[in-house]
């Protein structure tokens, strides 16, 4: 009986330890630059409908159901999707837009797991026929996710679907 109390106290010191050093926050970007001006690459940044033109989650499944509601490139609009396992289902709104600069939204997935993230993209002008472009999310990692965290790298899970998006709008852009 002595034994499995000082088992389950391990355990519990364990559990507590990991709480403390996981980390809380995550912040994964990833940037590319196009050979094309910003006016012409921006609507794809701004429109929701555009950002689906380029999006790796619409190549895992190119017939997930959408929906938008809202005015289309402006704070309030909501883009809705319920796809297959890979995409899962959840949805975006614009919540910030710096016309020509940076759009931010905050991502709230419902299937497979419930979470919320805010995401950004930000466009730089590199010179009048060159643009670099930077695609993020960041949030926070609530308890007992947090520890997973530890053994799990979201920059390694949602890095390369942002370079594999990213590298897709440059070709788009520069075809």
């Amino acid at each position: 009986m002595t034994t499995v109390i000082y088992i389950l106290a391990a355990i519990i010191v364990l559990i507590i330890l990991f709480a403390v050093i996981a980390p809380k926050t995550y912040d994964v970007s990833r940037s590319i630059e196009i050979n094309c001006s910003n006016e012409k690459v921006w609507p794809y940044l701004k429109f929701l409908e555009k950002q689906r033109e380029w999006s790796p989650w619409s190549k895992k499944d190119p017939g997930m159901d959408t929906k938008l509601t809202g005015t289309d490139g402006e704070v309030g609009a909501i883009s809705y999707w319920n796809g297959n396992k890979e995409v899962g289902e959840g949805e975006q709104e614009i919540t910030k837009i710096v016309e020509g600069e940076r759009a931010e939204g905050q991502l709230r997935f419902l299937k497979p797991m419930k979470s919320v993230s805010d995401c950004y993209l930000v466009l730089e002008e590199k010179s009048p026929k060159a643009s670099r472009v930077t695609w993020g999310f960041k949030g926070k990692s609530a308890f007992p996710f947090s520890i997973m965290m530890l053994f799990l790298s979201m920059d390694k899970m949602v890095g390369k679907d942002f370079e594999e998006g990213l590298q897709t709008l440059k070709s788009k852009m520069e075809s």
